[in-house]
């Protein structure tokens, strides 16, 4: 095996593979817990799960309010860090919730921004780290092999392109964290409307 197709299976096993272990954790997740809520009888409490769940992910906002100087305290790394993991379980308190108690095109709506914004955290977070590591070590590797600078860029070319379009990631999940927002905010508030108040 030669050195640059175990840095690719390293780098598959870094930085590809978590991507899809925390993805599928999430789909996986929600399935199991689905399932006993049905299997011991509790599905009332999916109908309430969606509340703690949309205030994880609005909790998890910290760390973008941080990185926009908005606030000043919190160290980034560990705000990053907090930020996945509370939009993880929020998210997942959110599709428990959706799977046990969907009957309207909002909240079906609202899930479906939730999910494509989760995905698109999960490749800014993961791919576009990678990507950015492929191309310095291959831009290394081709500097050892002697290649002059203009020869690197011709070689570089298409990798560059590649991570360009990923870089462009952000141009996706915030318009669509904004969507979720809006979606969201008007699945509670159409529930507040009609809630069967006692």
């Amino acid at each position: 095996m030669d050195s640059g197709e175990f840095v690719n299976r390293s780098l598959f096993r870094v930085e590809i593979l978590p991507f899809l272990l925390w993805f599928l954790a999430l789909v996986m997740a929600t399935m199991v817990g689905d399932y006993l809520f049905h299997f011991f009888g509790l599905v009332w409490v999916g109908r309430y799960l969606g509340i703690p769940g949309t205030v994880l992910i609005v909790l998890s906002l910290v760390y973008s309010l941080r990185k926009r100087r908005i606030i000043r305290t919190g160290n980034p790394a560990r705000l990053l860090k907090l930020h996945e993991f509370l939009t993880w379980l929020g998210t997942l308190m959110v599709l428990i919730h959706a799977g046990v108690h969907f009957n309207a095109v909002l909240p079906w709506l609202a899930t479906l921004a939730m999910m494509v914004n989760v995905i698109s955290g999960l490749v800014g977070r993961y791919l576009l780290g990678r990507s950015r590591r492929h191309l310095a070590h291959e831009q290394e590797r081709y500097r050892l092999q002697g290649l002059s600078k203009d020869a690197i860029a011709t070689e570089m070319f298409w990798n560059a392109v590649t991570y360009e379009w990923m870089s462009r990631w952000r141009a996706v999940h915030f318009p669509i964290s904004y969507a979720f927002a809006v979606l969201a905010m008007g699945h509670i508030v159409s529930i507040l409307i009609f809630w069967k108040w006692p």
